[in-house]
């Protein structure tokens, strides 16, 4: 139902000549000036509603009535979510429409501002600066940062104003060296809003990149938006949070918050779903599984965990059944499924079908071996069968370390044989492949870290180990191996060495996921002959869905080699493209839908 104008205080997008205002704004101190004179003596502004991009913020204190209240969040539009809170009577408003509301399972945290927040000598961590919104791009770089957490993002429409009686102010951090947007927050003033006789203001939204080096930079953007908020004499600032969101609420209590009695309510929607429709399967399963198992609950297809400990699980609909083990499906036949776990009959059929292919040997032959690194001069050792990076040496130079590492893949792999392959130095390169056609496609860098001027490379390097692991769900790590330390010393470094401020130091040549290596979306980017490439791969291998492995010069570049073919590829790495929705697509067509989700 359509909101009614007169009664509601809602954000329009900003025509052309407004965003430019707001986007060639001040620095963050001129922040106090935005929205103009206000009349705090002016009786609190009624049916208030302010539009945040990715949803709209319903102050329930502000209705008298609840049904109209219910209006505007049944007016939510598709792909957004709606808040309604401080809501004086939840249960009421709750019983009026409960077959599309529900009350949120998260709790809120007050923090008052009549003091700045504890510091314990805290200061802004190194290489990242705090801004207000500054461009129009900014705005995708956001986008892509929400997805990437798993959060709505702003619509594509969506620009704040600077009048903050009608609009949020977007907080960014970013990271100065490559001028990167990693962090971005929320705040509502409540006052400037509809004159909230509280005198209160609110946070929401706060994403941080999983994939960034710097330390803090949540605690950053909370300490800088309550810092703003004080200085406009504010009284406090509340945040939501949900209440299994334990690595949150331990930040937020350790500044100061304190859980207080208010509640949120939202719509009964296909993006809210897991929030209301009861536990998932109580099977603990990886990440890769939990994507795909999630998005069939979405659609009402029945999921049946048959073995934890492998992720095997069933989906079935109308009649229809597929066996799943993560992305690894019975669609794909046991004699593909032999020759992608085999890097050397990969290779071998690909290079068959006329796709480019780097020069290869089977270790064994010393003597072979020497020859080969003496023409290639670089050269990767892996074992001919193995998965996530396991025994893997990139850029190997001389014939010591090709002993050493062919040692290290013959521990690590299975027992097969060890393949010596020219190293083509270049981006490293996933594409995913789902129906034989390109669903998305990431570059993957090796995992590095940043130099704080008093850490060691052995301690900087357990500390981006341990955010790597929290921000993947326990699936990547950097190991503390042979591997690591050669490319530590190699760099002229030992692990006791400290790293000077700022310093950037890789300590894996491999860009693997699982050892520690960062992914980076580019689908957009591609090459028309790398999609083309990657198609007729797929079709070679005869795999409907498979991740294959580029080394390309350039993601915008035709040149490429093919190193490898995954037919388990982890969907849930290639945020924020859809491969979850397309992989369902394939396997239940009749379940085609839209979420309701934008095109990136």
């Amino acid at each position: 139902m359509p909101e009614d104008k007169d009664s509601s205080q809602t954000l329009t997008d900003s025509n052309h000549s407004d965003s430019q205002r707001f986007f060639t704004q001040a620095p963050l101190a001129s922040l106090k000036n935005w929205g103009g004179p206000h009349d705090s003596t002016a009786s609190m502004r009624r049916n208030t509603i302010i539009d945040c991009g990715w949803g709209k913020l319903v102050f329930g204190q502000t209705f008298k009535d609840h049904e109209t209240l219910c209006r505007a969040m049944r007016a939510e539009q598709s792909g957004q979510r709606n808040v309604a809170l401080y809501l004086r009577d939840p249960h009421v408003v709750l019983s009026l429409h409960p077959q599309e509301l529900f009350l949120d399972p998260s709790n809120t945290y007050r923090l008052p501002l009549a003091k700045p927040l504890p510091d314990d000598a805290y200061s802004l961590p190194p290489g990242l600066e705090i801004v207000p919104l500054r461009q129009p791009e900014d705005m995708k770089a956001i986008r892509n940062l929400y997805r990437s957490r798993h959060m709505v993002p702003p619509r594509r429409s969506f620009h704040p104003s600077q009048d903050l009686s009608r609009s949020p102010l977007l907080l960014l951090a970013v990271d100065q060296q490559d001028n990167q947007v990693v962090g971005v927050v929320t705040g509502v003033d409540h006052r400037m809003a509809f004159n909230d006789p509280e005198n209160g203001s609110s946070l929401w939204a706060l994403a941080v990149d999983p994939k960034t080096a710097i330390r803090g930079v949540g605690e950053a953007l909370v300490r800088k938006l309550a810092d703003y908020f004080r200085s406009q004499g504010r009284d406090y600032m509340d945040l939501s949070v949900m209440h299994n969101n334990h690595q949150a609420v331990a930040l937020y209590e350790k500044l100061g918050f304190t859980q207080i009695p208010v509640f949120c309510l939202k719509n009964k929607n296909p993006i809210n779903e897991p929030l209301f429709s009861g536990p998932a399967p109580e099977a603990e399963l990886s990440v890769y599984s939990r994507i795909i198992v999630d998005e069939a609950r979405r659609r009402g297809i029945h999921v049946e965990i048959l073995d934890e400990q492998i992720e095997l699980f069933r989906l079935e609909l109308g009649g229809r059944k597929v066996l799943c083990r993560e992305s690894l499906t019975s669609l794909t036949s046991a004699t593909t499924m032999t020759i992608c776990d085999n890097k050397r009959l990969t290779r071998k059929i690909l290079q068959e079908a006329g796709l480019q292919v780097p020069a290869q040997m089977v270790a064994g032959d010393p003597e072979r071996e020497k020859k080969f690194l003496e023409f290639h001069q670089s050269v990767v050792v892996k074992p001919a069968r193995g998965e996530q990076g396991r025994g893997i040496s990139v850029d190997v130079r001389t014939f010591e370390g090709l002993e050493k590492a062919i040692l290290l893949a013959e521990q690590k792999g299975d027992g097969s044989s060890v393949i010596i392959e020219h190293f083509i130095p270049g981006q490293d390169l996933r594409i995913i492949v789902i129906g034989y056609e390109v669903a998305a496609a990431a570059v993957r860098r090796p995992p590095q870290i940043r130099g704080d001027g008093s850490s060691s490379v052995q301690e900087l390097i357990a500390k981006q180990s341990r955010r790597r692991e929290a921000a993947t769900s326990g699936e990547s790590r950097i190991p503390m191996d042979q591997e690591t330390e050669r490319c530590v010393q190699e760099a002229g470094l030992e692990m006791d060495s400290i790293l000077s401020k700022g310093k950037k130091l890789v300590v894996r040549r491999a860009a693997n996921l699982h050892t520690g290596g960062t992914i980076h979306d580019v689908t957009e980017q591609l090459h028309p002959a790398l999609i083309e490439a990657a198609k007729e791969a797929a079709t070679a291998l005869e795999i409907p869905v498979v991740g294959l492995d580029f080394l390309v010069p350039e993601v915008n570049a035709p040149e490429y080699v093919i190193i490898e073919a995954n037919e388990r590829p982890g969907l849930a790495n290639h945020e924020p493209q859809p491969t979850a929705e397309r992989f369902i697509d394939l396997l239940f067509p009749q379940t085609l839908i839209t979420l309701g989700q934008e095109a990136p």
